[in-house]
């Protein structure tokens, strides 16, 4: 019974929450892959979108009312949250998309985190929420944001930050607090000088007392996830004109509010660059990945697609994620690699250590009048260190293995080298036998 009202009690608290998911800015890091859609809207793991892994940790904790914030190429972020999320009258919630607009009171796009979240006060203020969770629309993780909301409470605060520690050697590019004994921020440094670090480490003991252990992580590194009380957050956002939470407003806060931190010790990462959104779904088809999607208890949902099962003919693959709907010809040689959705792989082709996003379609002449290059990739083509995006038609014997071992490359006709990663844009065509 106690064990039943403690779970209506829940219920009602994470009812009164209301969700502001933030679609990000540009993603120039990410570009090419956000040259036609914004950053939570970029594919991940062979089925997922990025914009999956927030929503998902918010039905998973119960959450039900929430809005993601856009303006950058929205298009396939709205046709994706629109087809994968609806609820049923019988347990009432939305997911809404709310897009930058321009009103009496405001002409201007959103310009930083916070500034984008005033910009929407006006329909939080019409809500009967409690609370507000403010998440990132492009990061990799699994988080039970009931226990979030159970460190808020407990530490009576305004404000909540999630926070994971960290050695100090990789603390200089994030935001990093300095934490009292009893759980609140006393200082905030965003991406510290290494002389910085050394004013700002917290006491591994206080890490070790919350059931974590410290490995000699000295420092605590904010993840990008906040949780406010409902009039702490319209104050912050009224009272100033503060346009990021992480850079201005938390920073402020901290000397007029009582600012908790919630440690979290499993996987995050923010998926912020070319680099590490390859390392990142590279890892995923390792054996034992960092970040597992086989969850029953806490699922990541997406769009359903009820496409057929992979077909692979008489090819070999290791150590590699292949979707649903992919089509794997005799010869081929799949290695390390992240292969998506309506993937059409040709006879003998190679691909090691890269990434196929796949196809929205099967090949049609009425989707296909565009090029004369069948769509996905042909026969015999080799593939190697690229990320592939999506609807690509690459024809027979194509090579991508940077021979030249080019680091960074702007642009071209076929495609952009960043970090030594080659990443052919959504759509492209590459004739038989280009070599890149």
């Amino acid at each position: 019974m106690n064990a039943l009202t403690n779970s209506l009690e829940w219920n009602s608290i994470m009812k009164k929450t209301l969700t502001l998911v933030l679609g990000g800015g540009r993603g120039t890091r990410l570009y090419p892959l956000t040259k036609i859609r914004s950053k939570p809207a970029v594919p991940v793991g062979g089925r997922y979108r990025l914009i999956d892994v927030p929503l998902s940790n918010c039905i998973n904790s119960g959450l039900r009312q929430i809005y993601v914030l856009t303006q950058f190429n929205s298009k396939s972020l709205h046709q994706h949250i629109r087809s994968s999320y609806q609820f049923d009258v019988f347990r009432r919630g939305f997911v809404e998309i709310m897009a930058a607009e321009q009103t009496f009171d405001n002409s201007d796009w959103y310009q930083g985190t916070a500034d984008a979240a005033r910009q929407c006060l006006r329909y939080l203020k019409d809500s009967d929420c409690e609370y507000i969770l403010i998440l990132s629309g492009d990061q990799l993780y699994r988080m039970d944001f009931r226990l979030m909301m159970k460190t808020h409470l407990e530490l009576e605060a305004d404000a909540t930050i999630a926070a994971i520690p960290v050695y100090a050697k990789d603390a200089s590019g994030l935001g990093v607090m300095r934490v009292s004994d009893d759980g609140l921020v006393k200082g905030f440094l965003e991406k510290p000088s290494p002389d910085e670090i050394k004013t700002i480490e917290t006491n591994p003991d206080w890490i070790c007392q919350h059931g974590i252990e410290a490995k000699g992580r000295s420092c605590i590194a904010s993840m990008g996830i906040y949780l406010f009380n409902r009039q702490s957050f319209i104050d912050a956002l009224e009272k100033t004109d503060y346009r990021d939470f992480g850079k201005e407003v938390f920073p402020a806060l901290i000397h007029s509010r009582r600012v908790g931190v919630h440690l979290f010790d499993g996987y995050w990462e923010d998926i912020g660059t070319i680099k590490s959104f390859y390392e990142a779904n590279l890892a995923l088809a390792r054996p034992n990945p960092p970040f597992n999607f086989n969850d029953v208890d806490a699922p990541i949902y997406t769009k359903a697609r009820f496409l057929p099962p992979a077909q692979i003919y008489g090819a070999n693959v290791a150590n590699s994620i292949i979707a649903e709907g992919t089509q794997i010809e005799a010869g081929a040689v799949i290695e390390n690699c992240v292969i998506g959705v309506r993937t059409i792989i040709g006879a003998r082709s190679v691909i090691r250590n890269s990434i196929i996003m796949g196809n929205d379609y099967y090949p049609q002449e009425s989707n296909l009048a565009w090029t004369s290059v069948p769509l996905g990739i042909g026969k015999d083509c080799t593939i190697e260190n690229a990320i592939i995006d999506k609807n690509c038609c690459l024809g027979n014997g194509v090579k991508i293995i940077n021979p030249n071992k080019i680091v960074n490359q702007k642009e071209n006709e076929y495609c952009v080298i960043q970090d030594g990663i080659v990443v052919v844009p959504k759509t492209s065509v590459i004739p038989d036998g280009t070599v890149i």
